[in-house]
């Protein structure tokens, strides 16, 4: 390990001599793409984890934010309940091999940036009981889980993505567990799990419960026959467990979300590594029915993607480009769009996304969240930065972002850091009068 480590550093060094223009833009609907830059390894920054000690996230003028829990076991996806209840999804899943001295050696250099501290397999609640912001009651609501992630409650069932199966609990208002094992809706692909994420959401009408399920691997390297049933979005009839693929070619779709204001499903994608620091953008897009989003042929749309053996003309051809790149590596592992007008002004209309951060990369992307500004149902503008600071002017990191939900009751924005275990709760701070 120490020598292919040495290996490794060599390597970024050399790799970081060459590289990608920086100062091109990818954020937006037509975002930059220069050339590819392909390298054995990629150029790969260890994002040196250390404690808050006391500080906090930052958020703008106008807004404050506060730790609701902490010592959590990686708090993943959230889901706020009709009581105002949070429930908290906490794991770590992934069982795939490592068939690559790149995998090796960029798992050393991601496990350097991720918290020591074991997945909780579990579901917790946390309870405001007085609506003064202090979430005093904590309970485990559902434990015994296999690295849970999406969360939907439906007509009175809670559903659960674990890494290899749809679950469905009763749930009853009010109630601080759940202690009923979970029925099985379907079984959900977990062969390798490169990508163990199982994002989750339900139809504007109930009916259907939306699953995201990413790649095996980066471009395809485990083989195409591993990649079966992956890299797609799942439509599952709630009523029977019936699934149908209702869009593929998709590499990871990390989160899930309903538009409040046209009922479509949107999702967040982390695209492909390997072909430079400015290659390829994640994205956020309309989620199309029948729709292929090209990997591994092609992204972008018709943009080839050299590496993939046999290539596939015909697919490229079918590809169609998403609709809107959040920059490239920043992993986008949150989604959530403001209701009731969100937070007003600038902030009443769009999406917010979760960016875990970037570890492919020299020159650090992502670990904030951002708002995606909509207008007739599309993005439409600029992103901007809402909540910031998870990486120090030092270059450590003491926090990343991952599920965000945006509580209409309350005008709060919600935020798993699953590098603290801690969830973070955004409001708008109260009008200092001017005597």
């Amino acid at each position: 390990m120490t020598r292919l480590i040495a290996g490794a550093a060599l390597a970024l060094t050399l790799a970081a001599c060459g590289g990608q223009p920086k100062d091109v833009v990818q954020t937006g609907a037509n975002p930059q793409l220069p050339a590819q830059d392909q390298t054995l390894i990629p150029p790969m920054k260890i994002a040196d984890p250390t404690s808050w000690d006391g500080a906090k996230p930052t958020v703008p003028a106008g807004f404050a934010i506060t730790a609701i829990a902490s010592d959590l076991k990686v708090p993943r996806q959230m889901l706020v309940l009709p009581n105002g209840d949070i429930l908290v999804a906490e794991g770590k899943g992934g069982s795939a091999p490592k068939v690559r001295p790149k995998d090796v050696i960029a798992g050393f250099i991601k496990a350097k940036g991720t918290t020591s501290v074991k997945g909780g397999d579990r579901i917790t609640l946390l309870r405001d009981a007085n609506g003064d912001g202090q979430y005093e009651t904590r309970s485990v609501f559902v434990s015994g889980l296999n690295a849970p992630y999406g969360l939907a409650l439906v007509a009175g069932s809670l559903y659960v993505a674990n890494q290899d199966a749809l679950l469905r609990f009763p749930y009853t208002d009010g109630v601080t567990s759940i202690t009923v094992p979970g029925e099985r809706v379907t079984e959900l692909p977990s062969r390798i799990n490169h990508h163990w994420t199982k994002s989750l959401a339900a139809s504007a009408d109930g009916t259907k419960l939306y699953v995201g399920i990413g790649s095996n691997s980066n471009i395809g390297e485990r083989g195409l026959e591993v990649e079966q049933d992956r890299a797609v979005i799942w439509e599952i009839d709630r009523a029977t467990g019936a699934h149908r693929t209702l869009v593929s070619g998709i590499r990871n779709p990390t989160a899930l979300a309903i538009n409040p204001q046209t009922n479509a499903l949107f999702a967040v994608v982390n695209e492909r590594d390997e072909l430079g620091p400015r290659l390829v953008p994640d994205y956020l897009t309309q989620i199309r029915p029948g729709a292929f989003y090209g990997w591994p042929y092609s992204y972008y749309g018709a943009n080839v993607d050299p590496r993939v053996h046999p290539q596939r003309p015909d697919m490229v051809r079918k590809a169609i480009a998403p609709d809107y790149a959040l920059g490239s590596h920043v992993a986008a592992l949150g989604l959530s769009f403001a209701q009731a007008g969100g937070f007003g002004g600038a902030l009443s209309n769009g999406a917010f996304v979760g960016e875990h951060g970037s570890w492919n990369r020299q020159d650090p992307a992502g670990y904030k969240v951002t708002f995606v500004p909509f207008a007739g149902g599309r993005p439409a503008g600029p992103p901007r930065d809402f909540v910031t600071g998870f990486m120090g002017s030092d270059g450590k990191t003491r926090g990343r972002p991952v599920g965000v939900v945006f509580d209409p009751r309350t005008r709060s924005l919600l935020v798993a850091d699953d590098l603290a275990n801690v969830v973070w709760r955004v409001t708008q701070a109260p009008a200092v009068a001017v005597r």
